[in-house]
């Protein structure tokens, strides 16, 4: 399988096919670079390189004890983008993973990248904090490690049946088959990356990162995310970017690019393709 070895000796696996302006993914937690198979296909079918990573600890990756911490993530996909010597790379990342990408850019600047997405994704800042007051209790997130450390099937099954796609709103209709998918992943990686990682993607403040980038950046998220708020998160983003715009969605959950997958990869598509108003923006189900 195709790896590159980090500074600290850490196999990466990832994900390389097609030719043409590189699109780089990073997915969110506990997952897998399998999550982006959906939008690996279609933008390599529109002529895209598209690269999709398993972050330390998480799926085909070394299941290393150590560095489950965004320095780490960010080090990490550096180490892909070198050794792929990737340019004019768009990268895209998913909750953990948009954060993945925003600490990526501001710890290892611009050089390489043309554009950046960001999908209910975790920064600013998810924890409350007397400057955050809109984020949430640490006891919410104690709370993840401790159901985790209980049991991890069932968390991990009740979390993708539940809120991280909606299933729990009224009227929505649960796909076995999309809950099952996100149980494997999850189960895939190691129990001590994902427990860390919770604090990792939990109590990580991106805002320096964020006043630091300058190239484009599309910041998408739904107003009923149940697993990032979008009063905490997106806006925010958008307001601390330089070259930000904000795509706001009603009614979509937080793992949209699986269930919404038609609108999220048009409304990408538009932006690499620089065919994206740049102007906040709604869209509703349906």
């Amino acid at each position: 399988m195709p790896s590159v070895t980090t500074k600290d000796g850490v196999k990466i696996y990832y994900k390389d096919w097609g030719s043409g302006q590189p699109i780089v993914f990073s997915h969110g937690w506990p997952l897998s670079a399998d999550d982006w198979d959906i939008q690996m296909l279609f933008f390599m079918n529109q002529g895209y390189r598209v690269i999709a990573h398993d972050r330390r600890g998480h799926g085909r990756s070394t299941q290393t004890s150590d560095g489950h911490d965004m320095d780490h993530y960010a080090d990490d996909l550096a180490a892909v983008t070198e050794h792929l010597d990737l340019k004019d790379a768009i990268h895209v990342g998913h909750s953990t993973g948009g954060g993945e990408v925003i600490r990526y850019l501001g710890r290892h600047g611009e050089s390489r990248v043309s554009k950046a997405a960001i999908i209910s994704a975790v920064p600013p800042l998810m924890l409350k904090t007397e400057a955050n007051p809109d984020g949430l209790p640490k006891s919410v997130f104690d709370d993840l490690q401790a159901q985790l450390a209980a049991s991890r099937t069932k968390f991990y099954y009740d979390l993708a049946a539940g809120p991280f796609y909606g299933y729990n709103r009224p009227g929505a209709k649960a796909s076995d088959a999309v809950i099952w998918n996100w149980w494997r992943q999850g189960m895939m990686g190691g129990a001590k990356a994902h427990y860390d990682g919770v604090v990792a993607f939990s109590q990580t403040d991106f805002t320096e990162d964020l006043k630091k980038i300058t190239v484009p950046v599309l910041v998408m998220h739904s107003e009923d995310d149940q697993i990032v708020p979008y009063v905490a998160s997106g806006p925010l983003s958008a307001k601390l970017l330089k070259n930000g715009t904000l795509k706001t969605y009603k009614g979509f959950p937080h793992g949209m690019p699986t269930t919404e997958a038609a609108t999220i990869n048009a409304d990408l598509l538009a932006f690499c393709r620089g065919e994206l108003a740049d102007q906040v923006a709604s869209t509703s189900p349906g």
